[in-house]
């Protein structure tokens, strides 16, 4: 008989599972009493009113929404602690794959839970990070990617911020960077500079040099190579040697799901490496969103890029990276990385996308948008001056409303969240799009017909 460890036995205790059992048990008998829509309680309102006006008024402005939850859902639909049900097709911008209270992931939370400590940090992991980080580098390498390392962090943002480190490290002493126009990356100092909306770094000290090149535009394939290109010799003409990295968002989201394509971004990879700059993927938000895992590999790019950060759905954050990247010792470091409940989660998570049928033509992210698409084509179709395409990819839905009006389409979404969905802006004029980043691992065909239907009446009260 092996050698186990307490910790081993610990969790192969069968208390630890009827405990967890009977959790789970209880979630789904209460989750099961949510099956659709409803407005909120009259009796819950006035106290609702005072949460809501006490919590805007303690993080210092008022919510978005009017969103506080009770802790409880069932897949794609959300209890809000005045007794309203709505549709959440946005997943607090795109984290809860899965839903709400899916058993999966709250049996993974609770393994997480009952370990010995709230935080692993890096000084300090349990036996779950490995197993966490073997799982994503496997995934990342299945098509011979080449990656040699991961380094977990707290937040999306800060995987973005080590991956640039990385990259300045390498490169010194280039200081410059290049990004696509209407790009975001995060609010941090330093990444602040290069996501592409002043209003994110209004009153902030300038922290980095940085040039922006022009998307991909899907109706002139060849012009769009052609001016980036020519963008790009521009930049390496005018500082020579002085770029460390070329910020890539494959998918635009910020902006209502612009979607590149493979030719030209190799286009410009093979410039960047003709000059010696790393290229950073930033995948916070695509990851697990397209029909393969990673958007770098449904774009073919996987021998191509140097460092990628992931994070949103993962529930953990990180940077993946390859060995010509390795920091020297003091450069990236985080006395917290995540929860054990994350790391449980992320496991169950990544692991289920993965391996279970949502990958791939006949997955069901690909499936799911296909059906999600049809739908709103043909609500184009009824109401061709209030909705038209593009759709956008996978998990992530976008239209334009009102022919991109900033005042309607904002307008739009208050009213479809009194209606019972929850969706987000995205852009601005004349390019404001409405998008979703559906819940893939709870959503079901009726839950989109019943949000189309939702979508539809609400534009029917907009002029």
């Amino acid at each position: 008989m092996s050698k186990k460890s307490i910790g081993t036995t610990f969790f192969e205790d069968s208390r630890i599972n009827e405990a967890k059992q009977l959790l789970v048990d209880a979630v789904k008998e209460h989750s099961s009493k949510i099956t659709k829509v409803k407005p909120a309680d009259p009796e819950l309102k006035q106290s609702y009113e005072q949460i809501l006006e006490e919590f805007g008024s303690n993080r210092g402005g008022k919510l978005f929404y009017n969103y506080i939850g009770s802790g409880i859902g069932n897949g794609s639909l959300v209890e809000l602690a005045d007794g309203s049900v709505k549709y959440d097709f946005i997943t607090g911008i795109g984290v809860h794959y899965f839903g709400h209270s899916h058993p999966g992931v709250i049996a993974a939370q609770i393994d997480g839970a009952i370990t010995n400590t709230t935080m692993s940090g890096n000084l300090q992991q349990n036996i779950d990070s490995p197993k966490l980080f073997k799982l994503i580098l496997d995934q990342a390498n299945k098509n011979g990617g080449g990656f040699d390392h991961m380094f977990m962090t707290s937040s999306g943002v800060m995987a973005a911020e080590n991956a640039l480190k990385m990259a300045f490290q390498k490169k010194h002493p280039a200081s410059r960077v290049l990004a696509f126009e209407g790009c975001f990356m995060g609010r941090t100092m330093a990444v602040a500079a290069i996501t592409d909306k002043h209003v994110y770094r209004d009153g902030l000290p300038k922290t980095l040099d940085v040039d922006y090149l022009p998307f991909y535009d899907s109706n002139d394939h060849e012009g769009s190579i052609k001016k980036v290109v020519d963008k790009l010799e521009e930049c390496f003409k005018r500082y020579p040697g002085q770029y460390a990295a070329m910020c890539m968002e494959l998918i635009q989201g910020e902006g209502g799901y612009w979607v590149g394509h493979k030719d030209f971004f190799m286009a410009i990879i093979d410039i960047c490496k003709k000059n010696n700059v790393s290229v950073i993927v930033d995948e916070v938000q695509t990851f697990m969103r397209t029909k393969e895992l990673f958007a770098f590999q449904y774009f073919e790019l996987d021998k191509h890029v140097d460092l990628v950060n992931i994070g949103k759905n993962s529930q953990i954050c990180a940077t993946i990276y390859r060995a010509d990247h390795k920091p020297r010792p003091g450069l990236i470091s985080q006395t917290f990385t995540s929860s054990g409940s994350a790391i449980n989660a992320a496991y169950y998570i990544i692991n289920e996308v993965a391996n279970n049928g949502y990958l791939g033509e006949d997955g069901k992210i690909e499936k799911t948008h296909k059906y999600f698409s049809s739908k709103l084509e043909e609500l184009s179709k009824k109401l061709p001056q209030k909705i038209e395409g593009p759709w956008g990819m996978g998990a992530m839905v976008g239209m334009t409303l009102f022919k991109g009006d900033l005042a309607k389409s904002k307008e739009f979404t208050f009213k479809l969240f009194e209606n019972g969905v929850l969706s987000f802006i995205a852009g601005g004029n004349p390019f404001t799009r409405v998008r979703f980043l559906v819940p893939m691992g709870a959503i079901t065909n009726t839950d989109i017909d019943n949000v189309i239907n939702i979508i539809e009446k609400t534009l029917g009260e907009i002029d």
